[in-house]
Order: structure tokens, then C-alpha cells, then sequence
């Protein structure tokens, strides 16, 4: 049975305690977001990544008329094809590059526009035929534990020195995560919605008395927050588009231009394929906690719309292509908050922060292994919502055995499968491992015969009715 939420979808919080439940909410997307500019480098903002966040949550919200209470960010996915927009580009400008970024997220965003059409007029019967419980449960679970050596290596990393003592920053992440089990478990109303603030004010505050003895002695292995970032701190954004739009001559001829255009086109749009079936296992995770089936209403077809829509948006003002973030559906879970408004109120406050430097710099300096502490009670209950979904499954029988199992091993092993140009040695696409694991999931689902066993059983159960309508009407005459 479905825990009862303290806020559905449609229900308004008082404003005050909606501001403490965005913020938590932006914090447990955060990391995640700026981690992805700050991994493809080449002068990226942050900051105007996490503006393109907000944006592009509130162009999902508008598509998906404000029925489905997730957060869109930073899309880990796309890494490669952005590095290989930059790679692209290097014998024409940086700038180059990011037009680079805002054409490949909106050929991006088109696949899922298409998608989206497809979807409106077939339907999504095709979806739950092709991904039952039996494939989608596992392939949830393999989200959240796919994360989970991001986690764990968080949890034991300092922001200031790499070869810091693993036990220094292991403390202050345990402290966070147990305060956090702790606020949520025994908390009294506020509390209990909050725990994740609660856990990172507590593990920052220990991170913090470390630091200050380890300026004290001299000791760097004692220092845990990089309070250098606050020398260097950017009041505007650097949006994408500026940049992008600077570099139209820098290709020469049209001729360079659509060379680059195809490059740019063959690292983005395979990719689009891939995140589609995340997109479908994180709506349907979702769909289980706030129990409301979201691929139905609002429709898959407005949820692809808005995270097409929406990933162009994010990209067009940070670079980054966006997508619905499992650490936002996470947080939803953890503190049984599913409103609408706060996710609203995360993505006005994430526009609002990219602007006001001391506080952005602020969130940066969260040390990983806080966020680690966090991200492990996070991360461990998007694979226990997945987990959730098989419950109802039969796994006496072999042929739901082997799907499950499958999925499990080929996402926890990490299976992926790259794709490099043999002439450059660039990587060109990388199916990761919730995709390879959905896959093949889907292929063992349909040698074991269980797309036809459905089948079959859906005929039986019409013809069963069927034969039950004409006793009634006989019974009826007599």
C-alpha cells in the first residue's frame, strides 16, 4: 500500500515552509547540475547551468500542465556529446563550440518531439507491453544503484586536497547521513519534510570545525571546505547563447559549418534514444510515489515534450541539455512531498541564486562528502522504488527470474557499450548502463516468451468476458 503524502501533486504549502522545501530540493539536485559543466570544462558556467535548470523545469512544468512534480537538470548523458562539440570545433573557435551545444540539445529535443507525436497517436499500450513491471521495477532500481559508486567515492572525498585521510571526510559524511535518517524517522512535522537541509547543515557544520583546526595546525588532510572559491566568485551568469552567437563567422565557409553541423548531429541524437528510456523509467518511479500513472495523465506525450522543450531551454542559456533528475524524485520520496508548487518555487529559486554570487559559491562549497552522505540515502531510495515495482511479480517463475536478473547484473556490473570513430579515436556515443540493462531486459523478456504468454492471457480474459456477457443476456431472456 502507498504511504500516504503530506502534499499531493495539486496541494499549495504555506509559503514559508515552501521555501525550505525548494531549498531542500535544490540542494539535492545541485551537485549533480554544476558537476556536468565543471566536468566538460571549456569555460562552462555553473551558474548559468543551474539558470538553465530552472528554466527548463518551468517549460516542463507548462508542457505537462503542472501534473508532474519533478525537477529538471544537468543531463549526465550527454557528456560525451558535448565534449564533442567542443572537440569539433577546436580549429574554429571555442565559441564555436557552444553554438555547438545549443544546436546538438535542440536536434536533442527534436527526437523527442517526434517521440512525443508518435506517442499521441499510438499510444503508450505499445510502452506497457514493451516494458511490464517485470523489466521497468529492475531498471529503476538499476538507476539509483548505478549512482551509488558516485556516492560512496563522495563520501570519502575532501573538496580541498585529493589524498586527504578517507576517515576525516567519511565522518563528516556519516554525520550528514545520519542526521538526516534521524530528522526524517523521529522529526516532528516540519522536521520530518526537511531532513535532507537538516543532514547537510549538520555535516557542513562538522565539516566546517575540521576545517578551522586544520587551518589552525597547518594540517591540509584536516581541511574539508575550499573556502577559496569565495576569491573568485561571478555575479552574472555565463549564458551559452552569448558566446554562441559571437561565432557564427568563425567557421569560414557553409561548407565547414555543415561539416560541423553533422558532427555535432551524430553525437547528440543516438543519445536522445538512450535518455528516452530513462525518461520512461523515471516517469513510471515517479508515478508509483505520488500513485497517479503520469504516462496516462498528463500523457507520456506532454511529459517527452516537456523534457524535449525543456532540455532545449537549459541548453540555450547554460549549455547543458536538461533532463528529469532522479534525485529530485528521490527527495520527493524521502520527504513525501509531491506539490507541484515546490518544484516551481525550486526552479524560480535556482534562477534567482545564479544571479547572487556569495550564495552560489556557498552551495559550491558543500564538501562532495556531505553531498555523499545525502546522495546515499537519496540514490538507495530510487532503487528501493524500483525494487517496489517487482513486488506483484511472480519470481517462481524462470522466465520473470531471468529478466530481473539480468537487469540487475548488466546495470550493477556497469555494461556499457561505446561507440569511437576509428579515424580520430573520438568517443562518439555511450550506451550506458541503465540502458544497456533495459535492453536486454526487454530481449530476454521476449525470448522467454513472455510478450506472447501477455498475449495470450489478455485473449483469454476477453474471450472469459465475453463468454460471461452472453450467460448474462441468456439468463436475461429466460
Amino acid at each position: 500500500m502507498q504511504e500516504k503524502l503530506y502534499f499531493n501533486v495539486s496541494d499549495r504549502p504555506p509559503f514559508g515552509k515552501n521555501l525550505f522545501f525548494a531549498l531542500q530540493q535544490l540542494l539535492a539536485i545541485l551537485a549533480a547540475t554544476i558537476a556536468v559543466p565543471h566536468i566538460v570544462g571549456n569555460g562552462m558556467s555553473q551558474s548559468a547551468a543551474l539558470f538553465g535548470a530552472g528554466i527548463g523545469t518551468i517549460v516542463y512544468l507548462l508542457f505537462t500542465r503542472f501534473k508532474s512534480p519533478v525537477f529538471l537538470g544537468s543531463s549526465f548523458a550527454f557528456l560525451g556529446s558535448m565534449s564533442a562539440a567542443f572537440a569539433g570545433a577546436i580549429t574554429f573557435s571555442q565559441n564555436a563550440g557552444y553554438l555547438g551545444l545549443i544546436i546538438g540539445a535542440l536536434l536533442a529535443g527534436l527526437v523527442y518531439v517526434v517521440l512525443a507525436i508518435i506517442v499521441k497517436f499510438v499510444g503508450t499500450k505499445w510502452i506497457d507491453k514493451l516494458m511490464p513491471p517485470v523489466i521497468i521495477g529492475p531498471t529503476v532500481a538499476i538507476i539509483g544503484l548505478s549512482l551509488s559508486g558516485n556516492a560512496v567515492g563522495d563520501l570519502q572525498t575532501s573538496a580541498v586536497v585529493a589524498n586527504t585521510s578517507t576517515w576525516v571526510p567519511l565522518i563528516c559524511g556519516l554525520v550528514t547521513l545520519f542526521v538526516t535518517i534521524v530528522a526524517s524517522v523521529y522529526g516532528k512535522k516540519m522536521m520530518k519534510m526537511i531532513p535532507f537541509i537538516i543532514g547537510i547543515l549538520a555535516g557542513y557544520a562538522v565539516s566546517a570545525i575540521f576545517t578551522g583546526i586544520g587551518y589552525a595546525a597547518g594540517n591540509d588532510n584536516l581541511k574539508i571546505i575550499n573556502f577559496d572559491l569565495f576569491k573568485n566568485m561571478s555575479w552574472v551568469p555565463d549564458f551559452t547563447f552569448i558566446k554562441a552567437f559571437s561565432s557564427f563567422g568563425d567557421f569560414g565557409t557553409a561548407g565547414n559549418f555543415f561539416r560541423y553541423f553533422g558532427t555535432v548531429a551524430l553525437a547528440y541524437i543516438p543519445v536522445a534514444f538512450v535518455v528516452f528510456a530513462e525518461h520512461i523509467a523515471d516517469h513510471k518511479n515517479l508515478s508509483t510515489i505520488i500513485d497517479k500513472d503520469l504516462t496516462k495523465d498528463p500523457g507520456l506525450d506532454k511529459t517527452l515534450l516537456g523534457d524535449g522543450v525543456g532540455s532545449m531551454a537549459g541548453a540555450f542559456f547554460g549549455g547543458c541539455p536538461n533532463t528529469t533528475y532522479g534525485e529530485s524524485i528521490g527527495c520527493v520520496a524521502i520527504s513525501k512531498n509531491a506539490s507541484i508548487y515546490t518544484i516551481l518555487a525550486t526552479a524560480i529559486m535556482a534562477i534567482i541564486v545564479s544571479f547572487f554570487a556569495p550564495f552560489i559559491t556557498f552551495l559550491s562549497t558543500i564538501p562532495n562528502c556531505v553531498m555523499g552522505g545525502v546522495c546515499i540515502a537519496l540514490y538507495g531510495f530510487i532503487a528501493v522504488s524500483g525494487l517496489k515495482m517487482v513486488q506483484g511479480v511472480d519470481l517462481s517463475d524462470n522466465r520473470n527470474l531471468f529478466t530481473v536478473s539480468v537487469i540487475l547484473i548488466a546495470g550493477v556490473g556497469g555494461l556499457t557499450i561505446s561507440f569511437v570513430n576509428r579515424r580520430t579515436g573520438e568517443l562518439i556515443l555511450t550506451v550506458t548502463e541503465v540502458a544497456c540493462a533495459l535492453i536486454l531486459g526487454i530481449l530476454v523478456n521476449l525470448i522467454s516468451g513472455n510478450f506472447k504468454r501477455k498475449d495470450t492471457e489478455d485473449k483469454n480474459e476477453q474471450e472469459l468476458l465475453a463468454d460471461d456477457n452472453i450467460n448474462d443476456n441468456t439468463l436475461g431472456d429466460k
